[in-house]
């Protein structure tokens, strides 16, 4: 059911021409061409200058997300003590459970 099936390559058909022959040419010099002309400079871009205001709007933008981020890992590290402490609880609930059943 599942066998390989290995491909055929179909036999060339009809006339098949041998390969031309590539005569070997000489190669003749050309005139040299003058070096290219010296381009002027690019402009340079102007540099970024920062108000006070942007400044101080960039320094809030990066406490904001700073504290964003912060409350947002914290959060995430409450979430997993609270549910590691609960499982905890649990084991030692079931553990009890189990351990009086079989004094009696």
């Amino acid at each position: 059911m599942i066998r390989p099936k290995i491909p055929v390559n179909p036999t060339p058909t009809g006339l098949s021409t041998p390969p031309a022959v590539i005569q070997p040419t000489s190669i003749t010099p050309g005139t040299p061409t003058p070096p290219p002309a010296p381009m002027a400079p690019a402009p340079s871009r102007p540099t970024v200058q920062l108000t006070p205001g942007a400044v101080v709007a960039v320094a809030g933008a990066g406490t904001a997300v700073v504290l964003v981020v912060g409350a947002v890992l914290v959060s995430m590290l409450l979430a997993v003590a609270i549910t590691g402490a609960s499982v905890a609880v649990c084991a030692l609930v079931i553990r009890s459970i189990l351990s009086t059943d079989t004094r009696r």
